[in-house]
């Protein structure tokens, strides 16, 4: 398993990198946000040689204006893998199954040289989540073991805890196989 980490503008632009092979960054949310320390925080994941992912914070409605939103602010290179975070909003609700679909081909459309997967949290996946389409992989957030989470579907990244922030774990032999399967878009 690799290790990795989850950042957005609540955490430092250097946060700490050591034993960790991959960073999503934060990147966009709906159609209005812009993480603050996107470039500071892509630069110090790429300075320490991690595999870079960024990730949308999805909200429901204007799909396609939110992907190229997304797109438009997260950094383009190929290899990054590009995520949609589908949760409960601020205000309540959440993108429908259809919604988080659309959202998900059409950020492939628009960067088919990248990976792009989806970030769900146990509930939704379980309960929520109808289509189970997670467009390249699955990336499921479950608090519990590092890599075991309490699901039955195939899964390429695990989010384990929330403190002190996020961790995540990766289902791959080593570094070299996660470059290469982001790669090869």
């Amino acid at each position: 398993m690799l290790r990795g980490i989850d950042v957005s503008a609540y955490q430092s632009s250097s946060y700490d990198t050591d034993g960790l092979s991959f960073v999503f960054i934060k990147a966009t949310e709906g159609r209005s946000y812009v993480n603050p320390r996107l470039a500071a925080q892509t630069k110090h994941g790429r300075d320490a040689g991690l595999v870079v992912g960024f990730y949308h914070f999805l909200w429901p409605g204007n799909l396609d204006a939110q992907a190229e939103y997304f797109v438009k602010h997260a950094p383009e290179k190929a290899g990054d893998i590009l995520a949609v975070d589908w949760e409960t909003t601020s205000s309540g609700t959440h993108a429908s199954n259809a919604e988080k679909d659309h959202f998900i081909r059409k950020v492939k459309e628009l960067r088919p040289n990248n990976r792009v997967i989806l970030y769900a949290n146990r509930n939704f996946w379980l309960n929520i989540d109808t289509t189970s389409y997670a467009g390249d992989g699955l990336w499921i957030a479950d608090y519990v073991t590092a890599g075991k989470p309490r699901i039955k579907a195939k899964w390429r990244f695990h989010q384990y805890t929330s403190e002190p922030h996020d961790k995540d774990v990766a289902d791959f032999a080593d570094k070299a196989a996660l470059k290469e399967w982001a790669d090869d878009a």
